[in-house]
């Protein structure tokens, strides 16, 4: 059995793909379990977030073609529409990628925090699904301490740079000074947490927060100083938005090209901007066709990214290095694993021949055989038995002169 990881992200997708391949929240408790049904895998991960689809699991490779047949099926997608867009990584690469990922050198913002708390809520709602085992349990804590030795050993997090702080950035170049431009925020996540902390950094005092659920909006607008509104308000505030950035987990669009059209009518036309970081979009992709809409998503951040890129290049491959460390010792510790079992199924096997000859001796003790010619009997025969494989083995090794070491311990240990 071996572990893989499968998925599409930001490098082979483009957004319109990724939303269609995207699990809600909600979905995956039941993805998990039918997913574990379907492939027959004991072990599985599925992360989502808006800039990647990946499943991890552990099985075979027959598995792995039902894994991806049964992503394309659960999300009403052909093999065609989503295999060109796939990768699948095997052993080392899987646990490769999987540190990789979790220590932001895989995101579309290199070092971009966010993902490692996405990467253990996934492992988190895993375990609650049941479909987390040993070897993930020790392959998912090795990913979270390499994560965090990358954080603390290099300067990949210096300056935090993420997609709420370059979508910030382009509106401060839009804008210049953010003191006098009115923030709508969409949605109460992390990310929208994120941009609010970054505009109050750069002096934006003018923010409204728009949520499904006002008091979960008014737990994350109080220590911005912004004012609240539930989703249902959005039309009827978004004519005095300057900015509008859109983070939320909805799976349709909150903001229409009709509603920006009449939002961009009460302005007179006083140009808007707005930023769709969600995944399904938020912002329907229409509304980039009105003049006096600029419309950006993730897909479209790559200049300013692409700098970001370029100062953090240095402390990446310092990562790399400790990357590599953390998938060699996941290795180690899987062949110390092997080797356990190994050990035991020989103690066990030991254990059969023992009882078989033990027993063999009692029948003749009760017969009313000697004691003494029993127990040399016994002895000649147990040591017989133990020896008989690894000394068969040694001459097939002088014989064949090499041998690996996993086979080496089979053949000895005649297992």
């Amino acid at each position: 059995m071996a572990i893989y990881a499968l998925g599409i992200n930001h490098k082979t997708a483009p957004v319109a793909l990724r939303e269609q391949v995207a699990f809600a929240p909600e979905q995956v408790p039941f993805a998990l379990r039918e997913l574990a049904a379907v492939a027959n895998v004991t072990d599985a991960v599925i992360l989502s977030t808006c800039n990647r689809t990946e499943l991890y699991f552990n099985g075979s490779t027959e598995q792995a073609e039902q894994v991806i047949a049964w992503l394309s099926d659960f999300h009403k997608l052909t093999s065609l529409q989503l295999q060109p867009h796939l990768y699948l990584y095997q052993q080392q690469d899987a646990a490769s990628h999987l540190m990789r990922v979790a220590a932001g050198l895989d995101s579309l913002v290199l070092g971009e925090p966010q993902i490692l708390g996405q990467v253990k809520q996934a492992y988190n709602q895993s375990r609650q699904a049941g479909t987390i085992n040993p070897q993930f349990e020790r392959l998912f804590q090795k990913t979270f301490a390499i994560a965090k030795q990358v954080r603390t050993d290099t300067d990949i997090g210096a300056n935090a740079v993420s997609v709420a702080f370059v979508a910030v950035s382009l509106a401060k170049q839009i804008f210049g000074k953010l003191d006098h431009v009115s923030v709508l925020l969409i949605g109460a996540g992390e990310t929208i947490e994120l941009v609010a902390r970054h505009l109050k950094e750069q002096g934006a005092t003018k923010l409204t927060v728009a949520n499904r659920t006002y008091e979960r909006g008014l737990q994350m607008a109080e220590p911005f100083g912004a004012d609240v509104v539930t989703l249902a308000q959005v039309p009827s505030v978004l004519s005095k938005a300057d900015i509008v950035i859109s983070s939320t987990a909805s799976t349709l669009p909150i903001v229409g090209k009709g509603m920006v059209e009449q939002a961009l009518k009460a302005r007179r036309h006083k140009p808007m901007f707005l930023v769709d970081l969600a995944v399904p979009r938020d912002i329907e992709a229409q509304v980039a066709e009105l003049d006096d809409a600029y419309l950006y998503t993730v897909d479209d951040l790559q200049t300013i990214i692409a700098q970001n890129r370029e100062s953090r290049q240095q402390a990446a491959q310092q990562a790399e290095l400790i990357i590599d460390q953390g998938v060699a010792e996941f290795q180690q510790w899987q062949v110390l694993q092997g080797n356990v079992d190994w050990v035991r199924d020989y103690r066990q096997q030991c254990e059969q021949i023992k009882n078989e000859l033990l027993a063999k001796a009692v029948n003749q003790l009760v017969a009313g055989q000697e004691p003494e010619k029993v127990m040399a009997e016994l002895a000649t025969k147990l040591s017989n038995r133990l020896m008989h494989s690894p000394t068969k083995a040694i001459r097939h090794l002088v014989q064949e002169e090499q041998v690996q070491p996993q086979a080496l311990i089979s053949l000895l240990l005649d297992l």
